[in-house]
């Protein structure tokens, strides 16, 4: 009996050093073949735009086929789901803003899963600023007109496509002591078509789909949403500098992976994202729409996490919003 504890000891060990060896060298090897991205928004997005850009780069420095799978809905979290229950094998990574990383459980009861827990960053590659935008023939000419009229108006609505737009508004609401309706959209072009029809009052819409529109004078931008001015939108001032205290929304994206994925691939991609991200090229892309490149990696992800959980439930409380 003692012979055969003692065989079966050393048959699981060299198992476990064999997987251990197999597994190095599986990453050795990665990637071997297509890999998918997964966005939780619609192709023509603001999302979309800059996950584009980044997949086709990507594929550049991974040397193998890239190819970005829309799967919109539920402001992101279908995607987020998809990726949580994909295979850790690096071959489907998940691009994802914080608005559903990190907003996801404080804006639902169940998702099914858990945005923090189920998925594991590899490291943040973008920054996206926001700006609160009204149809292009308003009257409003400020932040402080708009929150006049909307004083006065009888049921003013806003349109909202992802959470960041949703939790802006609702904070500026709480500020500005205003009401107005919530109107979810699809996406920020359904939500601009009917901004400009007159459907609705105002809408913080992500730049890199709103400053186009902007440009085309379909709306009218009245503030960013970051603390700091876009070079896209002007002189634009920011609402912490008109007097909106600790008013500071902005999306930056991320390249997550299913839990369990080996740290070696989690790593490879965030020195991909990393490197792609700290090229002029893509500073100069980013800035033409509304954006900023970030570089992390997995520790720095996770700390900005972190550090942006606190800071979005201090400002969904205050602004009254309860899990749907």
């Amino acid at each position: 009996m003692r012979h055969i504890k003692i065989l079966l000891s050393f048959c699981c060990a060299l198992l476990l050093e064999q997987m251990a060896v197999t597994g190095a060298a599986y990453a050795d090897d990665y990637p071997t073949r297509p890999i998918r991205i997964l966005v939780g928004f619609p192709a023509g997005s603001g999302a979309d735009i800059v996950a584009r850009y980044f997949a086709g780069k990507m594929q550049d420095v991974a040397n193998q086929t890239v190819v970005v799978e829309n799967k919109p809905g539920a402001n992101g979290n279908i995607a987020i789901g998809l990726a949580a229950r994909a295979k850790p094998d690096g071959y489907t990574i998940l691009f994802s803003s914080n608005s559903t990383i990190v907003a996801g459980k404080l804006l639902y009861k169940d998702l099914g899963f858990d945005p923090q827990a189920d998925i594991t960053p590899a490291g943040l590659f973008s920054e996206t600023t926001f700006a609160l935008v009204v149809p292009a023939n308003s009257p409003d000419t400020s932040v402080g007109d708009l929150t006049h009229r909307l004083k006065g108006a009888d049921r003013a609505k806003y349109g909202f496509a992802n959470q960041v737009s949703q939790v802006a508004a609702e904070y500026y609401k709480s500020l500005a002591g205003v009401a107005a309706v919530p109107v979810s959209y699809r996406s920020g072009p359904d939500a601009i078509g009917d901004l400009t029809s007159g459907a609705l009052d105002f809408v913080f819409i992500d730049g890199t789909f709103g400053s186009g529109q902007v440009r085309a004078g379909k709306v009218k931008v009245l503030a960013v949403t970051t603390t700091k001015r876009h070079p896209i939108f002007g002189g634009t001032p920011t609402m912490q500098e008109l007097g909106w205290k600790d008013f500071d929304f902005s999306a930056w994206w991320g390249a997550y992976l299913p839990a369990g994925t080996s740290s070696d691939i989690v790593e490879r991609i965030g020195g991909w994202m990393n490197k792609i991200s700290a090229t002029e090229e893509t500073r100069i892309f980013l800035e033409r729409v509304a954006g900023r490149p970030l570089v992390s990696d997995v520790k720095g992800a996770q700390a900005r996490i972190a550090a942006e959980t606190v800071r979005w439930t201090t400002a969904v409380k205050a602004a009254g919003i309860t899990p749907q």
